[in-house]
């Protein structure tokens, strides 16, 4: 493995965090997560193309895209009290896992959000992920706002009509 480097996405990298953000999406399932993988694709490439013009999406490197970060600044309708940086993905491949590039990866898009002024950064895990909660907590993030759900099922809709 060559060494590691962090550094702003380009567009010739596209394709491969796409191939990327696909092996998450399908990952996240294990975890009850909603989005599906392959069916997104298209979706998805628009967004990281977007991501990548407005230089917030980062990828790290050795020999080959080992893992990614997405993020932005939270804009919304409602006027807050803070701005909010907001980490919305986060990967690095299982086979390069445990050897600090996801905290390297984080630190970076949380180094690139505070140049942006923001108070605080948020993201979501699925609950039920022990790993990746594990994983945030250990570098300082704390609940904030908790989403709960639960199915709705009757004569018109239930978990087998999916």
């Amino acid at each position: 493995m060559g060494s590691l480097t962090i550094r702003l996405a380009e567009l010739d990298d596209i394709d491969a965090v796409v191939e990327q953000w696909v092996r998450l999406a399908a990952g996240q399932r294990e975890f009850r997560s909603h989005i599906h993988a392959e069916e997104n694709r298209t979706q998805i490439r628009e967004s990281i193309v977007r991501h990548t013009v407005s230089d917030t999406l980062l990828v790290a490197e050795t020999d080959a895209i080992v893992g990614f970060v997405m993020y932005t600044v939270e804009s919304g309708t409602f006027e807050q009290d803070a701005t909010r940086g907001i980490v919305e993905n986060l990967y690095v491949r299982r086979e390069h896992r445990q050897q600090g590039i996801g905290s390297q990866l984080l630190a970076a898009a949380e180094t690139r959000l505070a140049e942006r002024d923001v108070d605080s950064v948020a993201l979501e895990v699925m609950a039920a992920n022990d790993a990746a909660r594990r994983f945030y907590r250990e570098h300082g993030y704390t609940p904030h706002r908790l989403e709960l759900e639960k199915p709705v099922e009757n004569d018109t809709h239930s978990k087998g009509d999916e």
